[in-house]
């Protein structure tokens, strides 16, 4: 996919994703190199083959950082990792998550405090350890989901935790902004990444959400980049604390 605008600004920036080696992570991995950026992430499942894929394409390799990001001690060093081979972090996608379906009946507390350190705990303490890098300003996207705002029943904890991190965006932003540090979220629609066609795209369900949408197409990783880079990039310089939905025309805000 070419990419309509380009963001100077990002060239030589030191930039940190969750989740940057599948799915919407791994187009925004894409994404980020092609400005120019030196892009670091962490992913539990080996991504090998995809940094092969960008040092390939790009001439240069992403910095692959292996790990559970719920192991907060290991998340914050390999954010310090990338710190040092890139430079303190200029921005920080929050990007992994789980949206595994459960039921309210079959909820046990494991699984519940699981769901939470996977999407709300681990985006927190990122958010924290970019804080203290981020001396000379910063910008931090946090993807939420658009689930929480349409009411979405099958995945509850998952839409709490949805919720909680545009709570957190706005929360975050406006502690962080005297020292410049930009906070965003960012809800996509439904994006159909490899994952979502695999398990949960099924025909009747792919059209009856296209019926709800505006623009008659389905959602791709590759809608997420440019957004992503506008928060990112100076050309967003004056938004903080701002939930930014991108999907098609589903829900509406303001």
């Amino acid at each position: 996919m070419t990419q309509p605008a380009t963001f100077h600004d990002l060239n030589g920036a030191s930039v940190y994703i969750t989740g940057g080696g599948s799915g919407v992570g791994a187009a925004l991995t894409d994404g980020f190199m092609a400005q120019g950026a030196n892009v670091a992430f962490i992913g539990r499942s080996d991504a090998s083959e995809f940094v092969e894929q960008m040092r390939d394409k790009h001439g240069r390799a992403p910095l692959f950082l292996q790990g559970d990001m719920t192991d907060i001690d290991l998340l914050h060093a390999t954010m310090q990792q990338a710190a040092q081979a890139h430079g303190p972090l200029n921005v920080l996608v929050n990007n992994a998550a789980n949206d595994k379906r459960h039921s309210l009946e079959e909820t046990t507390p494991e699984f519940w405090d699981w769901m939470i350190e996977v999407n709300l705990k681990a985006y927190f303490f990122a958010c924290q350890q970019a804080a203290q890098q981020m001396t000379a300003g910063g910008a931090i996207i946090n993807f939420s989901s658009i689930s929480y705002m349409m009411g979405n029943g099958g995945y509850p904890i998952y839409t709490t935790a949805n919720a909680g991190i545009t709570g957190m965006t706005r929360s975050l932003a406006r502690e962080l902004g005297p020292q410049n540090i930009r906070v965003n979220a960012l809800a996509p629609g439904w994006v159909l990444t490899q994952k979502q066609l695999d398990m949960w795209a099924t025909p009747d369900d792919l059209a009856a959400h296209m019926e709800r949408q505006c623009l008659k197409e389905h959602l791709t990783p590759e809608d997420m980049i440019a957004p992503t880079l506008f928060l990112a990039s100076n050309a967003s310089r004056a938004m903080t604390g701002q939930c930014m939905v991108v999907d098609g025309g589903v829900v509406v805000t303001g």
